[in-house]
């Protein structure tokens, strides 16, 4: 052969350059086609085309790999010359090859661009270990079995029929086939590596026998089912038949006649006793003609039958009475729930509104608080206070219109909606059906599920609800809808203004431990199998784990430090025998580790410049002191503690207020030239902002530019304009708990929060006194330290009345 490398078969290596094949075997004298599009693989060819024109091809073990090592490709390739490339409109290049000798990989080179082999060359046939007359005999038997797979193989080309049957030696015949018929690559592979031509013939015999046996079955499958189609086309033939002389006869589907009329009549029969309007009865009986015209196994009879089954499950007449006795709805609730009074009296409100006007439509409310603070579990409370049927319906994440709407019923697979879907799961229609993390809703291309909620909730829409898959109008007006939410920013306006907006802010220090000694500790003690008489939280142990272990809005991390409790304590009980476990303040740590959460900083002390002041967050309220320093320079104001923009304006404000009081607090009047301020808010990886710290800074500059001392058991809040009027703030309630926790005594508030009181723990009102200013003077006469000696006196003290809850107005 001319290409054959004019190279002895010996150890000697040579170094080609290489391309590892997927699912591709090439053998020696074979010329074929290929495409390459791995970029290393297209480098490779074209080096061997510059070069001397050869190229080692050599099969991958997985074809998923992008970049094989040696371990990843057959140790037996093949040296085949290049004869041409060429590169087709899509970017990948049709090289055409010839075998020319078989070789051993002894080392696979991996360079950047592309790969290089060093092989050793092997004979493509090696010495034959089989006699000549067995040689002859797997000839011949090859011949008579390719004749066979001629016979079983669809569209066999007649020439390589004719050129194998003309084969005349055992290389010949096995090259013919081989190198023309379609096997596995693994089949190839193997051909390749085994040695002689005897072998060779004796394990592709084998192969074909396979592959006859193989494509034998699947004649016959096929067979099967082309027949079982002509059948089932028959069947529907004779049945169009029947149905056409039923018809011809007067038997239009609604009889006893027809084969399949106890079905039909039985859909019938449950259409008439629904109750659900003409207009749905009509549809439902149309459909129900259609289905007895329809061959019982075909795939619409199917479709009309899951709809015909999903629309008389609903309850199109079926209603739960409701609750009438408001006292008993109120022992539901606050047995279940403690805390909460708005939803409470909204829910009351509602039962006494529909005891008067039982057809009262279109009530929805909308929770919406920081998680953990029991906006889902209210929903299940509200359903048994007004003896109705509850589902709820998770929004977290739907992104299809379809979720809420349903799909059309000629789609395969089509449902209907989640709201249709949670009525017929509650089998009324007067649910409370709770829509869960409607806040969470997303839109994308397959429509807003946000508008498509419009109608849902919309009272002036829902009563004719449509549903895709139903088609048909569903009334919702007498379904209570409870929605959740974490925040209403990401809700939309149209579809928040359908709504009632009820807040649940976060949970005081009492309402935590109110929470956790009447619902969580029994509930916990259950779940893990232990009596009350096992285990026992005292009050200051749970007081501990609220202060130390928790900081959150809601009660999900208390709950899971008691059960982290319980957990020991079983562990004790069972490990150690012990009868009686207790946790109290001076044991817990031995339990959970050391306390996560320290307290507010509050001075002990009255100091100069720094003030106690009450912040808002998103867990509750804190103590946030403001510093203030007075140094020598140029007038310049330094802030710090991550303040953000609003309490940056505030600071500047009070920087002015001050400067118009300068004179009464014997302050000189160009400390702004010649004295630099740092204002400062400690914890300064925390950010901080929000209108409410005019006063604090107020004071602490009064203080730290007159000398005289703050109180440190004051704490204030409120906010300033430049004539020095409080103005109100929010969040009274979590400030002032913040404050009767850290053992504040008085509090400064703005006058106009005056009414906010009403929201405040009663706990609180006992403890603290309130003061209530409507001018920064209010707040300066109560917070800084008055002098006895009336010569020392700075400025005219106004005397301000100071507000403390009597015990009697706090039972009113």
């Amino acid at each position: 052969m001319k290409d054959r490398i004019n190279i002895k078969e010996s150890s000697n290596a040579q170094v080609y350059p290489c391309v590892p094949t997927r699912e591709l075997v090439v053998f020696p004298n074979m010329v074929m086609h290929f495409d390459v599009g791995r970029p290393g693989s297209v480098k490779a060819m074209k080096n061997a085309l510059q070069g001397e024109g050869y190229v080692f091809l050599v099969a991958q073990k997985d074809v998923n790999v992008e970049r094989p090592e040696k371990s990843d490709v057959y140790k037996i390739g093949t040296v085949a010359k290049v004869k041409q490339i060429i590169k087709t409109p899509n970017g990948v290049y049709r090289c055409l090859v010839e075998g020319v000798q078989k070789a051993r990989l002894a080392e696979l080179i991996d360079n950047d661009a592309c790969y290089e082999a060093e092989v050793r060359n092997i004979p493509n046939y090696g010495r034959e270990n089989l006699s000549e007359n067995e040689i002859t005999a797997l000839f011949r038997e090859l011949k008579e079995v390719f004749a066979d797979y001629a016979r079983v193989l669809p569209r066999m080309p007649q020439e390589l029929y004719t050129q194998v049957m003309g084969a005349s030696d055992a290389k010949s015949l096995f090259e013919a086939i081989a190198f023309n018929i379609v096997l596995p690559f693994e089949d190839k592979q193997r051909l390749l590596e085994i040695p002689s031509s005897g072998e060779k013939t004796a394990f592709l015999l084998s192969v074909l026998s396979r592959e006859i046996d193989v494509l034998t079955l699947e004649a016959q499958i096929h067979e099967q089912v082309h027949a079982a189609i002509e059948q089932n086309q028959r069947d529907f033939y004779i049945r169009e038949q029947i149905k056409a002389l039923q018809n011809e006869l007067g038997e239009n589907g609604f009889g006893d006649e027809a084969g399949d009329m106890d079905e039909i009549q039985n859909y019938v029969d449950r259409i008439h006793r629904l109750g659900a309007g003409d207009e749905v009865e009509n549809k439902l009986l149309s459909e129900v003609k259609r289905l007895s015209r329809m061959a019982s196994g075909s795939q619409e009879a199917v479709v009309i039958r899951g709809y015909l089954d999903t629309c008389i499950s609903l309850p199109w007449n079926v209603y739960s009475k409701d609750q009438t006795n408001i006292k008993k709805a109120q022992q539901i609730l606050d047995k279940d729930h403690y805390g909460m009074k708005r939803v409470k009296e909204r829910i009351l409100e509602n039962l006494a509104v529909r005891s008067l006007t039982p057809d009262i439509k279109g009530q929805i409310i909308c929770l919406v608080g920081p998680p953990g603070v029991g906006k889902t579990s209210i929903g299940k409370s509200i359903a048994k206070a007004l003896n109705r049927k509850y589902v709820r319906v998770s929004l977290g994440g739907v992104k299809d219109e379809s979720d809420i709407r349903g799909h059309r019923k000629t789609y395969v697979g089509a449902m209907p909606g989640r709201i249709i879907n949670a009525v017929k799961q509650a089998g009324t229609k007067n649910p409370v059906i709770l829509l869960d993390e409607i806040d969470k809703m997303s839109n994308d291309f397959r429509g807003d599920p946000s508008s498509a909620m419009l109608e849902v909730l919309d009272s002036e829409q829902n009563f004719s609800f449509r549903d895709h898959y139903i088609e048909l109008p569903f009334d919702l007006s007498d379904v209570l809808f409870v929605t959740t939410a974490n925040t209403l920013e990401t809700i939309q306006p149209p579809l928040l203004d359908r709504m009632e907006v009820i807040e649940l802010s976060s949970y005081t220090r009492e309402e935590k431990f109110n929470i956790a000694k009447k619902h969580l500790i029994p509930k916990q003690l259950a779940k893990n199998g232990l009596k009350a008489s096992q285990m026992r939280i005292t009050n200051d142990g749970i007081y501990a784990l609220i202060d130390g272990y928790t900081r959150e809005a809601g009660v999900r991390k208390l709950e899971r430090a008691i059960g982290s409790l319980c957990r020991k304590a079983a562990k004790e009980i069972v490990e150690d025998g012990a009868a009686k476990v207790v946790f109290k303040d001076g044991n817990i740590e031995e339990y959970l580790g050391h306390r996560k959460y320290l307290p507010d900083l509050v001075s002990k002390e009255n100091q100069v410049g720094c003030v106690n002041g009450l912040a808002w967050t998103s867990v509750g309220g804190v103590i946030m002191p403001l510093e203030v320093l007075v140094l020598d320079g140029k007038g310049k104001i330094e802030l710090t503690g991550s303040l953000g923009d609003v309490m940056k304006e505030s600071a500047k404000i009070a920087v002015s207020l001050v400067r118009s009081i300068a004179e009464k607090y014997k302050i000189r009047s160009d400390f702004y030239e010649k004295n630099d301020l740092h204002i400062h808010a400690p914890e300064g990886a925390v950010p901080k902002d929000g209108p409410s710290a005019g006063v604090t800074m107020t004071t602490a500059l009064v203080s730290a530019l007159s000398g005289i001392p703050v109180r440190s058991d004051v704490a204030m809040t409120g906010e300033i304009t430049l004539r020095g009027k409080v103005l109100p703030i929010g969040g009274l309630r979590e400030k002032t708990m913040a404050a009767y926790k850290a053992g504040v005594k008085t509090v400064i508030v703005p006058k106009e929060n005056m009414g906010d009181l009403d929201e405040v723990d009663d706990t609180v009102k006992l403890g603290l006194e309130f003061v209530f200013a409507e001018k920064i003077q209010d707040v300066l006469d109560a917070a800084l330290v008055k002098k006895t000696d009336p010569e020392d006196i700075p400025y005219e003290i106004v005397k301000q009345p100071v507000r403390k809850a009597s015990k009697a107005a706090v039972q009113k």
